[in-house]
Order: structure tokens, then C-alpha cells, then sequence
């Protein structure tokens, strides 16, 4: 019967199946379309990230500054605080100033002063003070404090001002509206009123630099997660989550949240430079880290203190701070593109 069946395909022309008509391909022989493979969402991201050669170049001018930050103050026998003396051939007590001294003419050039051999024995990279600290520890150390401060405040201020930003603009209505008129107020008052007040109740130091920049920093990301927010809520999924019993909390934090990451982590890239730059300027000004205790903007203001008799002194913690904005900039950048690409981008 079958033979019969396959006597009449044949003789009506259509396809009969022999042996030997299909073979197995083996994996390697396979050809992937890897502009149109199947491909993780973060995956995308670090693609995308690393194609861009500015984002690149910022990664690597702030991982350079954070190694230095950690490991340049252990380079130097002396620490941030060590007062450097050496005694001269009339057996006088001197305070080093040189930059580089085993170069003299780098010395003379530098600092106006004539190369006294006492300084012989040792070489600082950037110099020391007007009291003899060396400055190589000094930029560095000051790097580590500044950091300090901007990472640890940005992300106290990015929990405080994502969780206030996504529950106002989740419950909306008479919640929402009182929730941002004290958003407006708080935005309304300036960052010197605040540090001006704190400083009457609290002491001058690091503790006074981190309260001040968390009263103020996290409105911004709330008004990014706000905005987010109201552009996720009504979708299906969150519709559909809702109908299936889920709490408030489960959506928001759960459900809602780990849309909304992408533009956060751009917004916490852009707030990191403006919390160094804030601190460098309290500190400028005299309401931030206390001496002995350096950082970036102490090292500005003692370098430009002392500008018309030292004025190599103000030119290692200017470069580090223009360093790090730049960088963290290019970062920021890169990573809007890369969480957000446009379609010409892709």
C-alpha cells in the first residue's frame, strides 16, 4: 500500500524523501548575523559604552585619579600633615619649597628661589608648601577626602531622592502636589543659607561638607525618578501587577524601580563632579575640611594664598579637579548614550 502511495506521488511530481537527503549541520558550520543576534539589554549597554572613545578616555582618567587617591599618599615617606625641615651648611633650620630639587634649574624657575644644595637628599614630585608639607601627598590625600565625600553623598542623596521621587509621582494627586511645593521650597533656598546656618550648630570639617550637600543634592534625582515615574505607571504590566493583588511597595520598588535605573545611574554620574566642585567651593571659601586635614579646594586656597610667591602650588589640585570633571562628565555621557541610544547611534 505504501509503495503504492509513493508510485503515485512520484508519478504526480511531487517531492518524495530518499536517504541521504538531509544531513546534520554541525554547530561550528554555523553563521550568526552578530549585528542582529539575540543580546541582553545590559549587554547592549557595555557594547555601546565602550565604542564610545570619550566615555573610554574618562573611565580611564578617573580610575587613574582613584588608584592615585589610594596609593599616592603610601608613595612618599612623608604624610599629609609632616612638616619637612632640613638643616643647611650654617646648621639653620630650613623649610623645603623646592619642586623636583635634584633639577635645579626646574627649581629656580618654579619658585624665583635659588637651588640650595640641603634639598639634595630628597625629590618631591610636586613640590612642598609655604610650611613644608609635601605636596604629592597632600594632592592625593586631598583627592581621597574630596571622593569620599561625592560618593558617599550622592548615594545617600540618590536612595533619599529616587524613593521621594518615584512615591510622589506613583500616588499623584493631593500626595503629589504637596509633596513637590515642598520640593519648590527646599530647591528655593540657596546652598550658602544652608551651609551659613549649619555652620552656627555644627563644627567646620567633613561632617558639615557631607549634611550640607545632602539637604540639597537629592532634589534633582527626585525630580528624574518623579518624571519617570509618571512616564512607567500606567503601562500594562504595572495595570496588571495592580490586578493581581501586588502592594504599593512591591510595584514601586520591585516592579516599576528597574525601569527607571538607566536614566538614575546618568543622573548619579552628572551629581557626582557637581558634589566635588561644591565641596572644593565650601572649602574655598573656609566652611569645609579643617586644617591639617586637606582636600582639593584647601589645596586651591592655599595655592592661591600663596600664587605670587609659590605659584606652582595651586597648579597639581586645580589640574586634579579639572581632571576629575572632565572625566566624570565624559562618563556621564557616555552612559546616556549607552542606556539610551538614539536609532543613528545604533
Amino acid at each position: 500500500m505504501a509503495e503504492k502511495n509513493m508510485t503515485v506521488e512520484a508519478a504526480s511530481g511531487a517531492y518524495v524523501p530518499v536517504e541521504g537527503d538531509f544531513e546534520l549541520l554541525h554547530r561550528q558550520d554555523l553563521q550568526v548575523d552578530k549585528n542582529f543576534a539575540s543580546q541582553g539589554y545590559w549587554k547592549g549597554v557595555f557594547i555601546h559604552f565602550f565604542r564610545n572613545k570619550r566615555a573610554v578616555a574618562g573611565l580611564i582618567i578617573i580610575t587613574v585619579i582613584v588608584a592615585l587617591a589610594i596609593f599616592g599618599p603610601l608613595m612618599s615617606r612623608f604624610g599629609y600633615k609632616d612638616i619637612v625641615q632640613f638643616r643647611n651648611e650654617k646648621n639653620k633650620r630650613v623649610v623645603a619649597k623646592g619642586i623636583s630639587p635634584r633639577v635645579p634649574w626646574i627649581h629656580e624657575l618654579l619658585t624665583g628661589e635659588k637651588y640650595d644644595d640641603s634639598f639634595s637628599e630628597y625629590t618631591f614630585l610636586f613640590g612642598t608648601d609655604d610650611l613644608g608639607r609635601d605636596l604629592w601627598t597632600r594632592t592625593w590625600y586631598g583627592a581621597r577626602v574630596s571622593l569620599i565625600i561625592a560618593f558617599v553623598t550622592i548615594f545617600i542623596d540618590m536612595l533619599i531622592g529616587m524613593s521621594y521621587g518615584l512615591i510622589s509621582g506613583y500616588f499623584g494627586g493631593l500626595a503629589d502636589n504637596v509633596m513637590q511645593r515642598f520640593v519648590e521650597v527646599a530647591n528655593s533656598v540657596p546652598r550658602l543659607v544652608i551651609v551659613s546656618v549649619l555652620a552656627i550648630f555644627m563644627p567646620k570639617g567633613m561632617g558639615l561638607v557631607i549634611v550640607a550637600l545632602l539637604l540639597t543634592e537629592w532634589i534633582g534625582m527626585s525630580k528624574i525618578s518623579r518624571a519617570e515615574m509618571l512616564k512607567i505607571k500606567e503601562q500594562e504590566y504595572v495595570l496588571a501587577s495592580r490586578t493581581l493583588g501586588a502592594g504599593h511597595a512591591h510595584i514601586i520598588f520591585r516592579g516599576i524601580l528597574p525601569n527607571t535605573i538607566g536614566p538614575i545611574i546618568t543622573q548619579v554620574m552628572f551629581s557626582i563632579p557637581t558634589a566635588i566642585f561644591t565641596e572644593a567651593f565650601l572649602s574655598f571659601v573656609g566652611v569645609g575640611i579643617v586644617l591639617p586635614q586637606c582636600s582639593v579646594g584647601t589645596l586651591i586656597e592655599d595655592g592661591f594664598n600663596n600664587i605670587t610667591t609659590l605659584p606652582y602650588q595651586i597648579l597639581p589640585p586645580i589640574i586634579v579637579l579639572a581632571l576629575l570633571m572632565l572625566g566624570f562628565n565624559f562618563i556621564g555621557d557616555g552612559l546616556r548614550e549607552a542606556l539610551a541610544p538614539k536609532l543613528e547611534d545604533m
